[in-house]
């Protein structure tokens, strides 16, 4: 007997509490049909979720309505968001002047500035789930399945698992692709004192931007929330030490006007794209799969495609086409991520306002080996060829009008209104 999609589909698990897991157990709940599956959420309650400040894309909005069965409304409230229009640059590019990356329709689409903590707990009341406090020591695929194995008790089998731990602890070219045309791997978190504020009983209705400021060794994010303003300073700690980056933190915040700040947290992090995001058993998401610099809030939007591309195939297709449909949607997946770092890596491209050894090695030596990093008989995948693609596209003088919903990750606006910014 061939069983169906969703008959496949008897005992799932997700690993991991952060934003992505909370993400894939909230949407296994509400999209499964059969409200008889067995959903086991597995997290190790002595890690912590880091309550960072986050940006999104607007895709958020609309999924988390769908999750939550919530009005907009009562959403960016409790997530103490704010409403992101886009991102705006200061002191990049060649022309080292300000502008602004906006969603589009311009001043219509937005997402949302959010805390992860408070999106983890929002999602948890929408799942339904069974808790499994443990730690976990191994994810591997069996026949019919995936394992997990745990410490201190007996291991369970599933149909699938998404595995949402994060970053992996050692990087192999056999395993990751690395991406290292990006060329940050530390942030420094610090919480302030918020800019913006609620009045009254309904949420913040105000325009409001990531703003990405060029530094010396880096750049800093500062989001805007409604109980905070999450601050992070993101550089390459092979570059500069953390004294002198903090000291430039200091003097930004001073600048700033911020009188008083927490220290967060300071998290070293890989820049890199799982090969095999996907096998069909076990489906890698969030920063397990991948993982970018924040610059263009790529974390979130990133997870809710595995999630739900993933998701979609194995709830609406026969499981005799399981072994043919899982190493296209891993390549689609690779490909696309592999698309998002190249995006980002690009911004660094034109350089900045700053002749730093940070700005020098970010544009001479770090972007000038995304060939290399990229070739598809490295990655796989036709990434760059489609990164290529776009490039080309932008240096026209008339894009035909066939052309204007064109994708490379991103759609060809973000790329024309960077392009014009940075100038490229």
């Amino acid at each position: 007997m061939i069983l169906s999609g969703a008959e496949s589909l008897r005992r799932i698990a997700v690993v991991g509490r952060g934003t992505a897991g909370s993400i894939a157990a909230a949407s296994v709940t509400r999209l499964h049909p059969d409200r008889d599956h067995e959903l086991h959420h597995i997290y190790d309650s002595r890690i912590p979720v880091i309550g960072v400040g986050e940006g999104s894309w607007p895709s958020l909005v609309q999924e988390l309505r769908r999750l939550t069965q919530l009005s907009h409304e009562s959403i960016q409230q409790r997530l103490k968001g704010t409403r992101k229009y886009g991102v705006s640059f200061e002191g990049w590019g060649r022309r080292n002047r300000h502008f602004t990356h906006f969603f589009t329709p311009q001043q219509v689409s937005y997402a949302y500035h959010l805390s992860a903590d408070f999106l983890a707990d929002l999602l948890h009341e929408s799942t339904r789930a069974r808790h499994i406090d443990a730690k976990v020591l191994d994810i591997k695929r069996v026949e019919g399945g995936a394992q997990v194995e745990f410490e201190g008790r007996a291991p369970e089998r599933y149909d699938l698992v998404f595995d949402a731990r994060g970053f992996p602890r050692e990087l192999s070219s056999d395993r990751h692709i690395d991406i290292s045309f990006i060329p940050t791997n530390t942030a420094v978190i610090r919480r302030c004192p918020p800019i913006m504020r609620e009045q009254g009983s309904g949420p913040v209705l105000q325009h409001t931007y990531t703003r990405a400021v060029a530094r010396p060794h880096g750049w800093i994010f500062v989001i805007p929330l409604t109980v905070h303003t999450s601050y992070g300073y993101i550089f390459n700690r092979n570059l500069s030490g953390l004294d002198e980056v903090e000291a430039d933190f200091d003097a930004f915040l001073d600048r700033d006007g911020v009188p008083e700040f927490e220290a967060r947290a300071v998290i070293p992090f890989p820049n890199f794209v799982h090969r095999h995001m996907y096998d069909g058993a076990v489906a890698r998401v969030g920063n397990a799969a991948a993982f970018m610099e924040p610059l263009e809030a790529t974390a979130i939007v990133s997870a809710q495609l595995q999630i739900g591309m993933i998701l979609h195939m194995r709830l609406n297709r026969s499981v005799k086409n399981l072994e043919r449909d899982a190493p296209v949607v891993n390549r689609f997946l690779v490909s696309n991520m592999l698309c998002y770092g190249l995006f980002v890596g690009w911004h660094y491209s034109c350089g900045s306002g700053y002749d730093s050894e940070f700005w020098r090695y970010a544009r001479h030596e770090a972007w000038s080996s995304h060939r290399r990093a990229a070739d598809p008989g490295v990655t796989g995948c036709g990434a760059l060829d489609k990164f290529d693609d776009m490039i080309d596209l932008l240096k026209r003088p008339v894009i035909d009008k066939a052309d204007w919903h064109r994708m490379c990750a991103v759609p060809l606006t973000s790329y024309a209104q960077m392009a014009q910014g940075l100038g490229c």
